[in-house]
């Protein structure tokens, strides 16, 4: 039986020595080297992530920039004083409704 299998076409290819040392060769630098397809993986994956933030944090630097911009007119500084810090003029009142919907429980 055994020499039955020796003979066979296919394992005469998959037990030659240079088929053998390509296969380790290419399976140590798959799973096992410091540069294998998992580190490059992660590594890409990483960079995708980081390319995201990128283009997120821009997004949000352009944002504040208008945000600043417009915080330049003296209406619109008030107006966001006001809103945000419930700041007010002398001889102001100010009340303030929460809706029963908006109150924490």
């Amino acid at each position: 039986m055994l020499s039955k299998l020796k003979k066979n076409k296919w394992f005469k290819r998959l037990s030659n020595k240079y088929f053998l040392i390509i296969l380790v060769f290419a399976a140590w630098m798959f799973y096992f080297d410091a540069n294998s397809f998992f580190v490059h993986k992660e590594l890409s994956d990483e960079i995708k992530e980081l390319k995201n933030n990128k283009e997120y944090f821009q997004n949000e630097i352009t944002n504040d920039k208008e945000f600043i911009e417009k915080l330049k007119d003296e209406d619109q500084m008030e107006k966001f004083a006001r809103e945000t810090y419930y700041l007010k003029k002398e001889n102001e009142e100010i009340f303030i409704i929460e809706h029963q919907d908006s109150l924490k429980d």
